[in-house]
């Protein structure tokens, strides 16, 4: 054999040996658990939690009853307890070790979840990820109110935010005044220690103090307390309840609304499914050009 094949050879005996001793890689699967009770969990997000080997679970805001689903030997820990750098130092052992991680986060990753600067680290550790949603704590409130939040003529848009001067500031522009000059749905989080700066800025943007209200705490929770009232008597009625945590709001005229009618089903509307009534559709095009 020639030096060259022979140096060719040592490359290929060099690399496959590299390769042979290069870490796994693992993953790391962000799971969305809804705003607490374990049977909101999807079918994905529970496969996600039976397959690992490792369970980071936010102990403080789902259901003891997710980990259900862990498998018999499954390692367990509580990220009430875990600091970023905690959570990161598992997911640089998942890397070595080729580990399968459930990130259990209450409601939706994609909302207040602290995902992203997650998912970031893992990407710097090349570390597979998967995230699977979970239900929103707003859209469990307005099933549990039986409330439909865009209704037709009425509020088309939902707003989802929070209250600044929090922990997080706010950028600019984003005030609760700001937004509520739209005067449609707004679902308002992580703002019940401050129900006094809320119902200010609820009026500044423009809501009238009849406006509505749905105030939801622990909402699925075994002690889940749903409560209505107006912008105008918000702050006494969380007071009067002493809520400053796990409380979510619903505010605008659809939490109230009757009487309109969705196009989508009216007889005159067509789509590629079903045709149009032609004596529903003049009625229907009557009501358009009347308004």
């Amino acid at each position: 054999m020639s030096e060259a094949a022979d140096a060719a050879a040592a490359v290929d005996t060099a690399d496959t040996s590299a390769a042979a001793d290069a870490p796994a890689r693992g993953r790391v699967t962000f799971v969305g658990a809804g705003p607490g009770a374990s049977d909101l969990l999807t079918f994905r997000a529970a496969r996600a939690i039976a397959d690992a080997d490792v369970v980071i679970w936010a102990a403080s805001l789902v259901q003891a009853e997710v980990l259900e689903h862990a498998r018999e030997g499954a390692e367990i820990l509580d990220s009430a307890r875990m600091s970023l750098e905690q959570v990161v130092a598992v997911y640089e052992r998942a890397a070595a070790e080729g580990l399968k991680v459930a990130r259990i986060h209450s409601g939706d990753p994609a909302l207040w979840g602290g995902t992203q600067e997650q998912i970031d680290r893992c990407a710097e550790l090349g570390v597979a990820v998967e995230v699977v949603p979970g239900v929103s704590s707003f859209s469990a409130v307005a099933a549990i109110a039986q409330r439909e939040l865009t209704i037709p003529e009425v509020a088309q848009s939902v707003i989802l935010t929070r209250l600044g001067g929090g922990k997080t500031p706010m950028p600019p522009g984003e005030e609760v005044r700001e937004f509520a000059r739209h005067g449609t749905t707004m679902a308002l989080f992580l703002s019940a220690a401050r129900s006094g700066q809320l119902t200010q800025e609820l009026l500044e943007g423009g809501y009238p103090t009849s406006t509505p209200v749905v105030i939801a705490y622990q909402a699925t929770w075994p002690e889940e307390l749903i409560l209505r009232c107006t912008i105008g008597t918000l702050e006494e009625t969380v007071k009067e309840h002493r809520l400053w945590k796990h409380t979510l709001f619903l505010v605008g005229p659809a939490l109230s609304s009757s009487g309109t009618r969705s196009h989508l089903y009216h007889p005159g509307h067509f789509h590629g499914f079903r045709k149009a009534d032609r004596a529903a559709r003049a009625e229907l095009r009557a009501q358009r050009s009347g308004s």
